[in-house]
């Protein structure tokens, strides 16, 4: 199924709960929201169409990080002396080298790293299990852990820490029913997938 039925159903299911918590019309329309981004979420991983559209391309980023290693070098050839002088080269000459290895996979884990640092800066323990779990999904093939009651269990918390932190009734079940959602619509025995998914990893890999 495409990204967009995903997030239309995880709206849905946002709106549905929304209903059932008698939300007003503004956390109607928050929940709405929560629920279109957990449909997608467990399309994040390596090979999955959500993770480009959330990271920057690698290209800008070696860019950027390519002329902060040049700046590097030029400012220590101009202002350094003895030892500091090789040694601001020589970094500036690794920050060059180690940018020029970055792939537009990279930035995936690139992204969580970014997400749990500021989740650690923010003391939002809900943001750093998010980082690691983008972390996680940069490393792993398309329609694996994060298609599977791993993937789901651990989202559960990542969604009871948001709900206890944006205290807003709905919210867990919304992010659990949504990310659910995406799961089911997944399955093989719908005719439109070729593939299903794999809910009993790592102890099975059968697809259902």
């Amino acid at each position: 199924m495409n990204g967009t039925a995903h997030g239309t159903i995880g709206a849905g299911t946002g709106f549905i709960v929304a209903q059932s918590v008698q939300a007003d019309p503004t956390i109607t329309l928050l929940l709405v929201g929560i629920g279109g981004i957990g449909g997608l979420i467990p399309d994040i991983d390596i090979d999955g169409k959500l993770s480009n559209r959330i990271t920057f391309s690698h290209t800008l980023i070696r860019s950027v990080a390519q002329l902060i290693g040049l700046m590097m070098i030029v400012y220590t050839i101009l202002e350094g002396t003895g030892r500091e002088k090789w040694l601001g080269i020589g970094v500036g000459l690794a920050i060059i080298l180690i940018a020029s290895q970055i792939k537009q996979r990279h930035m995936l884990t690139i992204t969580g790293l970014g997400v749990l640092l500021g989740g650690i800066s923010l003391q939002e323990i809900w943001l750093i299990l998010l980082g690691i779990y983008i972390i996680v999904a940069s490393f792993i093939p398309h329609r694996s852990y994060t298609h599977s009651l791993v993937g789901i269990g651990f989202f559960a918390f990542i969604a009871h820490y948001f709900q206890a932190s944006i205290s807003v009734d709905g919210v867990f079940l919304t992010c659990l029913l949504s990310y659910g959602s995406h799961l089911i619509a997944d399955m093989k025995v719908l005719p439109f997938n070729k593939r299903g998914v794999k809910f009993f990893l790592p102890f099975s890999s059968k697809e259902f």
